[in-house]
């Protein structure tokens, strides 16, 4: 089996390549390099340009016939960026989308599965949430997700293309063999402010504080990103059971929230862990790992950010047969591992 990997030299991209190439998947990696890293797509076939470039994607299709599907996770993804720059997003994250959507079908390539968000969701009043729940996303770069799922979902009730949205939750660790990690020396999000604060011995800001959680902090669902990447190996290899090209009602249901599109032409699984846990969580789980505890301080919330959600999720282990395997505590020592060494894979410009 051969991929089409777009924004496989991303942090996300790279190590479902990864994971695809360790189950004899052969990735080839498209990326335009705005956040993504050369040094991750060494050894493969890599082609560096935009989703959005027709003539590009017509060389790959022509060069490589014998890709059978493609895993679009090429997207901006920084929530106070999105909040800043709505155009930009939504140029990067759909509009350049809608043109790879063209493109694909132009060439015959009927199997998509899109990397989505949780983001998207409207969480219960216990801040769970499953395929079917609400679609209430709450930042522009959130909306850029859910509306590219709408768009993907029209596309396929009207052509020949199916497309399976992956909806997970927030990754934390690196590829376990550590060919692959966070790109970014100072990333945005919580376990990476985490890091910071503990290399350079300071407090870490705890941004929001008032939420309805049980203690008050943002909650997450944290997967282990290279769980989330054989999330996708599994929604390879079961594609065509959940989307059959006949047609043929599957009945596992879109849960697109959309109302549009059909069964047997999109679905929808949400990729997490099932639990649920606050920052300051987060935190005591961090310090039980590390060896100088960080301590906290209290901050406003960022601009964008919402209480957060987890997953219930049966539907991933019903129709994808899979199941998060590693914990939080060994995604934050695999994190920490990586920071150690990404200067040696990146060099010092990350």
């Amino acid at each position: 089996m051969k991929v089409l990997i777009a924004g496989g030299a991303g942090y996300i991209g790279s190590t479902v390549a990864s994971a695809c190439s360790d189950a004899g998947i052969t990735p080839v990696v498209l990326d335009s390099l705005v956040t993504g890293r050369r040094e991750f797509a060494a050894g493969r076939e890599f082609y560096e340009g935009d989703i959005a470039d027709g003539p590009l994607i017509d060389r790959i299709f022509a060069e490589h016939p014998d890709i059978d599907a493609v895993v679009h996770c090429a997207a901006l993804i920084v929530v106070p960026d999105s909040v800043a720059d709505p155009v930009g997003y939504y140029r990067a994250n759909v509009a350049k989308s809608l043109e790879f959507a063209e493109h694909l079908l132009r060439n015959g390539s009927t199997r998509l599965i899109f990397s989505s968000s949780a983001s998207i969701y409207g969480a219960d009043t216990d801040l769970t949430v499953d395929e079917d729940s609400p679609i209430a996303p709450q930042s522009p770069y959130a909306r850029t997700k859910a509306v590219c799922e709408a768009m993907f979902a029209d596309i396929a009730a009207a052509r020949p293309l199916r497309v399976l949205s992956l909806r997970y939750f927030n990754p934390v660790g690196a590829d376990p063999r550590m060919r692959t990690g966070l790109q970014l020396r100072r990333p945005s999000h919580a376990l990476g402010k985490m890091i910071q604060a503990w290399e350079e011995g300071v407090p870490f800001r705890v941004t929001g504080t008032d939420y309805p959680t049980r203690d008050g902090s943002g909650i997450r669902d944290y997967i282990h990103v290279w769980d989330l990447a054989t999330a996708h190996v599994a929604a390879l290899a079961a594609f065509d059971t959940l989307l059959p090209e006949t047609g043929t009602e599957t009945g596992t249901g879109t849960g697109t929230g959309t109302g549009t599109g059909s069964a047997a032409s999109s679905a929808v699984v949400n990729v997490g862990t099932g639990t649920g846990t606050t920052v300051r969580e987060l935190l005591d789980v961090f310090n039980s790992v590390v060896d100088a505890p960080v301590p906290a301080v209290d901050a406003p919330a960022r601009p964008g950010d919402v209480a957060g959600a987890y997953t219930r999720s049966e539907r991933a282990r019903r129709v994808l047969g899979w199941e998060p395997r590693h914990s939080l505590a060994e995604g934050i020592r695999h994190s920490l591992e990586w920071a150690a060494v990404r200067e040696d894979v990146l060099g010092h410009s990350v």
